[in-house]
């Protein structure tokens, strides 16, 4: 029977042991070969090179983490920390040296430069808060780093820093100001090891997944790591942002390889059908393939944790569809909305729809014996388990919200 064939994750991921000491040739094809130093062993000198660089260089750079460890986390804090009032301290020197060449005779008048140094000051201390000193030198030092190249990303092409101080930073007016997103159940989200985090998929555009990943990290301190499809790694600059931000490809060996080394891996099952289904099928959820993210997480014996977004089905609601344009960019389908294409750019504002995000309680794999991850007729039963679970919670939030937007 063909719907008894379990197929990778993904439309091209070939079926791999999870257990290989390198990312799936996909992968590395994503990244243009260049290899870069996992989390799982500190670099040598050997694998590690500066971004943009021909030639290694002499001494590894310290991978940025959130929180140091080891023997020398004391160290390494410390010499962050004196070269981002380094980089103060130069600026500083550089407007009074300025701010002295525009007080000397015969200067034309202009702009003094102590009102910009002055207005400088108020604009960081505005964004940053009291402690703007501090967080503006970590500021300069974080962009130096970027123009010098002095970053790490992973074999997969995640940067860490990045994703924190930029993307992560970029999601959160989104999630607080604009969705106000409620999350429930992330006592459910286990804080080492690895896990699954299977999600329902809605909103035209995945917005919803680029939330989760937000709450997540900023409520358990965790990267989730989601596994994208591959028109995600075709789009100029979306692909690199991808990266960058710890998409990798939809692809059941490296899905199993980042299990396996205690990530938190996100699925989205439901795929494009999930995120283009018409407004009229709202929280209806699509199929969910054939289980490759079951027997991913039942190889690797993490838990499955089941969760429901409600709100971002109402952030672009899909009324219509022009296949004859989508074949022809080779896009799953071009949306039109209530108000685009017909408001032009406006059109691609979201609509400020109040958002509910539960973790649900964690589905154990680890009781399965080794074959299970063979037996086609286990695999279905819990991916229709982890469907039906995520199906009733949605019923059930909708039950319990009171406005679309309230």
């Amino acid at each position: 029977m063909d719907d008894a064939d379990i197929i990778p994750i993904g439309t091209h991921g070939a079926a791999g042991r999870g257990a290989g000491a390198k990312p799936s040739k996909a992968a590395r094809d994503l990244l243009g070969g260049q290899r870069r130093a996992t989390g799982a062993r500190p670099p040598r000198d050997a694998d590690v090179r500066r971004i943009g660089a021909d030639t290694p260089v002499e001494q590894p750079v310290d991978t940025v983490t959130e929180a140091p460890r080891g023997q020398n986390a004391d160290a390494d804090v410390a010499t962050r920390e004196a070269g981002a009032q380094d980089a103060l301290a130069a600026l500083e020197a550089a407007a009074r040296e300025a701010a002295a060449a525009a007080d000397r005779p015969g200067r034309r008048p202009g702009i003094p430069v102590t009102e910009i140094v002055e207005a400088f000051s108020h604009a960081a201390m505005e964004v940053f808060g009291d402690d703007w000193e501090r967080k503006t030198a970590h500021f300069i030092a974080f962009l130096r780093r970027r123009i010098t190249g002095e970053f790490e990303i992973d074999d997969y092409g995640f940067d860490a820093e990045l994703t924190q101080r930029l993307l992560m930073t970029t999601a959160r007016p989104l999630a607080e100001k604009w969705f106000r997103v409620e999350v429930r159940g992330v006592e459910n989200i286990p804080k080492t090891g690895g896990a699954l985090i299977v999600s329902n998929h809605s909103g035209t555009v995945p917005v919803d997944a680029v939330m989760t990943m937000f709450e997540v990290q900023e409520r358990t301190g965790r990267h989730l790591r989601p596994l994208g499809a591959d028109l995600v790694f075709r789009l100029p600059f979306v692909s690199t942002i991808a990266r960058r931000g710890g998409v990798t490809l939809a692809c059941q060996e490296d899905a199993e390889r980042m299990l396996n080394g205690g990530e938190l891996v996100g699925v989205w099952p439901e795929g494009f059908k999930g995120i283009g289904k018409p407004f009229s099928e709202r929280y209806k959820l699509q199929r969910f393939g054939r289980g490759g993210f079951v027997s991913a997480a039942m190889r690797t014996g993490v838990p499955i944790i089941p969760v429901s977004v409600v709100g971002a089905e109402e952030i672009y609601p899909l009324v219509g569809n022009v296949p004859s344009l989508a074949r022809l960019f080779g896009l799953p389908y071009v949306p039109i909305t209530p108000f685009f294409p017909l408001l032009g750019p406006l059109g691609l504002i979201p609509l400020p729809s109040k958002w509910i995000i539960e973790f649900g309680e964690p589905i154990r794999t680890d009781e399965y014996d080794a074959s299970a991850a063979e037996d086609p007729l286990t695999i279905f039963e819990v991916t229709d388990q982890v469907r039906e679970t995520i199906q009733q919670t949605l019923y059930q939030l909708l039950m319990r919200r009171r406005s679309i937007f309230g």
